[in-house]
């Protein structure tokens, strides 16, 4: 007889997975949850939103791309879920929105339980860490159409900001301060070329570098950071106009979508230092300056133009929250890109 399972679908299998999952995404919770006995749909409760004169709601979807495939090589799958929370929903905070809640989507040739626990385990703490709610996702079993390790996951996010507190390009200022904000690392961008440098230098993700101190595999699998409740903090606390998440594209490519089109943000390269695993990287793979640029975060994750007399409280501010943040260069006068000094 043919069945599902002799199909490569195995259902119990995905309801081991969504009970070893429950305690860990309870975590997120949210008083605004709502709980559906059904389980078909994720409930908000939408009278939160009395509290704004004029709520906006802010959305954002994303993945993680090709940084599934280091997690897979060294098997680690324990803090992928947290760097999706980061491209998600570090996107509504960058006009201000606060996080409400998010779904997730797994994609996988086999379901796994404990895999699939780890990895939605991942993605509920990265919503505890922004302040958002976990409130549903899916696990698809694709056996043929993927190897029964391989898998790839995708989410959603919600937030809310008042219509007359949205930051952007429109609030900011010649002679405002661009502050930079630390990464954890390489965050979840740039991965084909990291795995593009990792093949051509035969580099075992088990290598312990001396420049790293740590496995390669545990370098390139640190966490994202979650800025969520860092920037919004900072612009209730001083003024902010604009922030820019440094994703695909790099400092240059992104800070400019947050500028207008009459001024430039110059920034001072020599006002850090990029952690070493993006030397490790431009080493090992001969990679110029201009394309590390164009696909790197090279230690800033975040940036914030603020008023340049706010720079120095602002930094204190967050470095007293525990991120590293300094003032990375200034609004002037020109055409709305960033470039360097």
């Amino acid at each position: 007889m043919t069945t599902y399972e002799a199909a490569g679908v195995d259902i119990e299998a995905g309801e081991r997975a969504v009970a070893l999952m429950k305690e860990k995404v309870a975590r997120s919770r949210r008083p605004e949850v709502v709980d559906d006995a059904s389980g078909f749909a994720g409930l908000f409760d939408a009278s939160a939103l009395l509290r704004f004169r004029r709520p906006l709601l802010a959305t954002s979807t994303d993945g993680v791309g090709t940084k599934v495939m280091i997690a897979q090589r060294y098997g680690k799958h324990d803090t992928i879920g947290v760097d999706l929370v980061g491209m998600v929903l570090d996107d509504l905070v960058v006009c201000g929105a606060e996080p409400l809640f998010m779904t997730d989507y797994i994609a996988c040739g086999k379901v796994v339980p404990e895999r699939v626990a780890e990895i939605v385990g991942g993605v509920a703490e990265g919503c505890r860490l922004a302040g958002a709610a976990l409130v549903g996702g899916e696990t698809a079993e694709h056996p043929g159409a993927m190897g029964a390790d391989e898998y790839d996951l995708a989410g959603a996010g919600t937030g809310v900001v008042e219509a007359d507190a949205m930051l952007g390009p429109d609030r900011v200022r010649e002679g405002d301060a661009v502050l930079g904000l630390a990464s954890s690392g390489v965050h979840a961008n740039g991965y084909s070329l990291v795995r593009h440098v990792l093949k051509q230098a035969d580099l075992s993700l088990d290598a312990v570098l001396p420049e790293l101190g740590r496995p390669l595999g545990e370098e390139l699998l640190e966490p994202t950071r979650i800025y969520s409740r860092d920037c919004l903090e900072l612009a209730r606390t001083v003024e902010v106009h604009a922030y820019a998440h440094i994703t695909g594209g790099g400092l240059e490519g992104n800070l400019s979508r947050s500028l207008p089109g009459h001024l430039d943000a110059v920034l001072d390269r020599s006002s850090w230092t990029p952690p070493p695993i993006f030397e490790v990287l431009a080493g090992h793979g001969g990679i110029a300056q201009a394309d590390l640029d164009r696909t790197f975060n090279l230690g800033v994750g975040m940036a914030a133009i603020v008023p340049a007399e706010v720079a120095d409280e602002a930094v204190r501010l967050l470095e007293e929250r525990g991120l590293p943040a300094w003032v990375l260069g200034e609004v002037v006068a020109g055409e709305g890109r960033a470039r360097y000094s």
